[in-house]
């Protein structure tokens, strides 16, 4: 068999007993689509249902990475000077270990935060990702705290801070540096931090998009990133050569990739604003340059919050709050309403039912359903940008302060 194909193979039988284990190892959870098999989690509740609802030191912005019995989530203080990685106990949300590391005061956008990087896991070492001016840093540590490794990929120069999250793939870490200096997407050996490859990238505008592994029946895996410089890039995920390329993108990419029913959606935008989406076929190429798109969509669009994929519908959560229904394999419109609310997280499936945090801290709960169906708004009573998470069971709400802790129905 190809070696790379028995790599890949390899990676899907760990994702596949991770997901039955139900895990949500990274941000958006298994390969970053977003989508959790959890059920029994209800569409509202009252404060009191809370399996437990504990303060977290600082502020942050990142998702909460979970494996069994270990919730880890990322925050900071002092402008950032001081970074934190927090192990808590998944059922009780009390601290089971802290590690902080010291950085640089740095620069960022007002909705941003110096923890807006989600950590990764996968059961034997979590992996996090902070950055200042002067230094982009990853470090492993293993499930007790203790530190593994620590690497700096480089300098990192952005205006408005680091947000992308690193993934692990098979015996890699792999982060995208896509910034306004001289950008690189790196894999390093997750037992040792080595680099084992790294990549030049065009330069342009910082992305905060965090990438995804495409697979199909019969391929290799391609490792998918996407920047405004470049748009959709796919990468062989275990050397870092350039498979292809969509090109460049009208403006930003904050949103992250997302892969459904064969196709990569990417969005770009700016101001607050989506202005720009395609969906791109991995796999199946009609000519070049462009002949990946099978179709764009330049209206009604996000810009921060990652659209999600579920039974052949696409879902765009817009930052103002109006939500569309898209079918995904043409791009049909199928409904569109205005919830309301403004947003910076972006939303995950449980159950049929998408869950999002408004800014105020607002949860809302809409069908994932081609017939539009609002089940509950929550408040969470302290403002959020962070996307929600949910793994054997439970559903984890982040807000700039606290992480509260939603049991499903038994």
């Amino acid at each position: 068999m190809d070696p790379v194909l028995m790599v890949a193979l390899g990676w899907l039988l760990i994702s596949a007993g991770s997901a039955s284990a139900e895990n949500w190892p990274r941000f958006r959870g298994q390969n970053g689509l977003g989508v959790g098999n959890e059920q029994g989690i209800p569409g509202t509740w009252s404060p009191g249902d809370y399996a437990f609802n504990v303060e977290l030191p600082g502020v942050g912005h990142s998702s909460p990475a979970i494996w069994d019995d270990r919730l880890f989530v990322s925050s900071a203080i002092e402008e950032g000077t001081i970074r934190y990685l927090l192990c808590l106990n998944a059922a009780t949300g009390k601290e089971v270990w802290s590690r902080e590391t010291g950085f640089n005061k740095s620069t960022k956008h007002l909705k941003s935060s110096w923890a807006s990087a989600s950590p990764t896991t996968d059961g034997e070492r979590v992996y996090v990702a902070f950055a200042d001016k002067e230094r982009y840093m990853l470090a492993a540590y293993d499930m007790d705290g203790e530190l593994v490794w620590r690497r700096s990929i480089g300098p990192f120069q952005s205006r408005h801070g680091q947000g992308a999250s690193p993934i692990v793939y098979g015996d890699l870490v792999i982060a995208v540096n896509d910034q306004i200096g001289p950008s690189t997407v790196v894999a390093l050996d997750r037992y040792t931090g080595k680099t084992v490859w790294s990549t030049l990238r065009q330069s342009q505008q910082t992305s905060y998009a965090s990438p995804l592994i495409a697979t199909h029946e019969g391929e290799a895996p391609q490792l998918i990133c996407s920047c405004g410089a470049m748009g959709v890039t796919s990468l062989n995920p275990l050397t870092g050569r350039m498979n292809w390329m969509t090109g460049q993108f009208p403006a930003r990419t904050v949103g992250s990739p997302t892969f459904t029913e064969g196709l990569i959606i990417q969005t770009c935008g700016g101001g607050g604003i989506g202005k720009h989406m395609v969906a791109v076929d991995p796999f199946h190429a009609k000519g070049e340059p462009g002949g990946r798109i099978r179709y764009v969509r330049e209206r009604t669009l996000p810009y921060v919050p990652t659209p999600i994929g579920y039974q052949g519908h696409l879902y765009l959560w817009n930052d103002n709050g109006v939500v569309s229904c898209v079918r995904t394999r043409d791009g049909k419109n199928i409904w569109t309403k205005r919830v309301g609310g403004t947003y910076s997280s972006s939303p995950i499936c449980v159950d049929g039912k998408l869950f999002i945090i408004g800014e105020d801290g607002e949860v809302v709960v809409v069908a994932a359903s081609p017939e539009y169906k609002l089940f509950g708004r929550v408040p969470l009573d302290d403002p959020s940008h962070s996307t929600p998470a949910v793994a054997n069971g439970r559903l984890y709400l982040r807000t700039f302060h606290r992480l509260a802790c939603l049991e499903a129905n038994r």
